[in-house]
């Protein structure tokens, strides 16, 4: 199997400047489920990397944004998708943590509990945050044109000089997913 990182708000489901707190408020992006499916068909592994700072600052609990992961894994398998796990940032930015992205520690913790160099997991989010993170922990790091940057050119976000090198753009999840399912086979995870 082939791992992969994904980033949650405004990569598979819609962001909301309120926090998705209960799962009435997770709407999938357009097409994400289904590239999920996708990829999952393809042989990866997704996990999730996702800052969720609304627990730090009391805005939900764990019990709420469990019910909100159980939503997305329903709709998920609805369409024959599955994501394998979640890791997430609890914390308020104040709190000044290293799984907070743009910091690295989510990625470096998925690494190693999958026991994987990250030098082999594409990691694929809508925020430069996202990306940052990716590349400083050293994955393959996709940028995809969902969120902030929506409706920018390819070509203009290339140039950004907060883009880390070598990062990839892509339209949305479905066009990286494309991409990444007509990739060369990439390395097998351990058993």
């Amino acid at each position: 199997m082939k791992l992969l990182i994904l980033d949650r708000d405004g990569t598979i489901n819609r962001s909301r400047d309120d926090k998705v707190a209960s799962p009435d408020e997770w709407e999938p992006m357009p097409g994400a489920l289904e590239a999920v499916a996708r990829l999952n068909h393809g042989g990866w592994r997704v996990v999730l990397a996702t800052n969720q700072s609304g627990i730090g600052r009391g805005l939900f609990d764990m019990a709420s944004l469990n019910a909100v992961h159980a939503r997305m894994q329903r709709e998920l398998a609805a369409v024959g998708g599955r994501v394998e796990a979640v890791f997430l940032c609890p914390h308020a930015p104040e709190d000044n943590c290293d799984c907070r992205k743009p910091r690295p520690g989510l990625f470096r913790q998925i690494g190693a509990r999958f026991g994987v160099s990250l030098g082999d997991v594409p990691a694929a989010g809508n925020t430069l945050r996202h990306v940052t993170a990716a590349a400083a922990a050293g994955c393959p790091a996709h940028l995809l044109l969902t969120g902030p940057l929506a409706g920018l050119a390819s070509a203009d976000v290339q140039v950004m000089p907060d883009l880390p090198p070598g990062t990839r753009v892509h339209a949305d999840l479905g066009a990286f997913a494309d991409w990444l399912l007509s990739q060369p086979s990439a390395p097998k995870m351990p058993a």
